[in-house]
């Protein structure tokens, strides 16, 4: 556009400037098609009047003349001051001519239109109007020696006795008619500008009005700090684009600092469970260091020491797994696979366990599910489960694992008859490093159910989980299949 050529000039390359140019620009090309329309009606509207003024004039004239002894004369009383003044109008530009072309004394016309007496011009008109089938009257536009111009209607007068076809022709100047036209020329020409600079300047402060908004969005954005992440920018009420605009920044806001906050608690869980084990391996290397006397005490000391090392290796694994899976970095590998086989062949790997802790461990698939998954994040997704179920079910429980078909979706779910889980700690048993309150000495990490809500998702799938206290929970996983196909079906287990 004009204003990309100035790159120097930083207002031409402002929404403001473009915005406000834009409307200025239609509103000149409108004000153009008005000023050419209203010109060309007027000039319409003064043509027509003319041409009727001309045409009653005419139709006047034709009846105050009258013809006697092959000669015209005004049947007129000039005694009369109100026929006066119409003999003295109609005859102020007035011809009159025999068929020869000679004109009667009759006419009258001023000497700066002596081209009206024309005999060739008379001849010519009278012929034109005798030729046509139905007569019809000439119009001419002519400029006397001073430069006013004139128009002229002309026709034919018939002198009932003799049958003589009389010329006849009545003018009147155009000088008012141009007056007219030139002063609104002259109005046009000078509201123009005061319109356009009038609407410079009112498209320019109502684009700046308009784009407050906008420069609220700018405003806060360049507040937005790592300390106050969530500012929200109040909506105008109008409901707009602004508005819409408002409400995606307030919603960005939103995100971006559930996300840091996400990220800080993050690394305060971090911190917490990482600083326990390296606690504890300080601890017995000073006391093996400082204390030990024998080969067997520092030994005991190393052994306690790697275990500890063990449980911070599998921490950091398991952190970072959850990292990976929140970001959505986790490698997905998707075949279609029977998701009841995988959770049947998975329950067969937990019999012992299971027995260890005098459980009935069941699985109660009847049929092929086939599901497009990715078998090792599912097989975690199962395992976990199902070891939480077998931990926290006391001995002489059942645990039950099956999968069933739900249209385009299939259903996992693992139930068992343990101890439940508090309508409290629900809400959070997916958070990481949530541990819901427990005797068990040997209670985890608090990510696995973490771990596994996000790799139910990043499969775009949804867990669910309903538990009663003192009566079991039950776990349901809901996955699309993809476009697995059907597979044989399962023998019933």
């Amino acid at each position: 556009m004009f204003w990309d050529r100035f790159p120097q000039t930083k207002i031409f390359r402002t929404l403001r400037f473009r915005l406000a140019g834009t409307f200025l620009t239609l509103f000149s090309l409108v004000l153009a098609l008005v000023a050419i329309t209203g010109t060309s009606l007027l000039n319409y509207i003064l043509e027509t009047q003319s041409t009727q003024t001309l045409q009653g004039e005419l139709g006047a004239i034709k009846g105050y003349i009258h013809f006697e002894g092959h000669k015209p004369y005004w049947f007129i009383d000039l005694g009369d001051p109100e026929e006066a003044h119409i003999h003295d109008r109609l005859s102020e530009v007035f011809v009159i001519a025999d068929e020869q072309g000679q004109l009667d004394s009759l006419s009258s016309f001023d000497h700066s239109l002596n081209q009206l007496g024309d005999r060739a011009t008379i001849l010519s008109e009278l012929t034109q109007i005798r030729k046509s089938q139905t007569p019809q009257p000439v119009y001419k536009t002519i400029l006397s020696t001073d430069k006013i111009p004139y128009q002229i209607i002309s026709s034919t007068l018939v002198d009932h006795e003799t049958g003589a076809h009389w010329y006849v022709a009545e003018g009147r100047s155009l000088v008012d008619d141009n007056n007219v036209r030139r002063s609104f020329r002259r109005r046009v020409l000078i509201f123009l500008p005061l319109a356009l600079l009038a609407c410079a300047v009112v498209s320019w402060f109502s684009v700046g009005r308009a784009l407050r908004g906008l420069q609220s969005v700018d405003s806060a954005a360049q507040k937005v700090t790592g300390s106050n992440l969530g500012l929200q920018i109040p909506r105008r009420g109008a409901d707009d684009e602004l508005d819409r605009l408002i409400d995606s920044f307030n919603e960005m806001s939103r995100r971006l600092k559930a996300s840091f906050e996400q990220v800080r608690q993050f690394s305060t869980d971090v911190s917490h469970e990482l600083r326990t084990p390296l606690t504890a391996i300080q601890g017995q290397l000073e006391v093996a260091l400082f204390t030990a006397t024998t080969k067997e005490q520092l030994k005991e000391a190393i052994e306690n020491a790697l275990q500890d090392v063990e449980r911070l290796v599998n921490l950091v694994r398991a952190l970072l797994l959850l990292s990976q899976s929140e970001s959505g970095q986790i490698p997905m590998h998707k075949n279609s696979l029977d998701l009841g086989r995988l959770v049947e062949d998975i329950v067969d790997q937990f019999q012992i366990p299971a027995e260890a802790n005098s459980l009935h461990l069941m699985h109660t698939t009847t049929q092929a599910v086939p599901c497009e998954v990715d078998r090792t994040q599912i097989e975690r997704v199962v395992t976990n489960l199902l070891s939480n179920a077998i931990k926290y079910t006391p001995a002489g429980g059942w645990v039950k694992a099956y999968v069933e078909p739900l249209g385009n979706q299939v259903r996992l779910t693992v139930e068992d008859s343990g101890v439940g889980i508090p309508a409290s700690h629900l809400p959070h048993i997916f958070d990481r490093f949530y541990r819901v309150p427990d005797p068990n000495p040997e209670k985890g990490l608090g990510l696995g159910l973490s771990f596994v809500a996000a790799i139910v998702k990043a499969h775009g799938g949804e867990i669910h989980v309903h538990s009663e206290t003192g009566k079991g929970s039950r776990f349901e996983v809901v996955l699309p299949t993809g476009t697995a196909v059907s597979a044989p079906q399962l023998a019933v287990h």
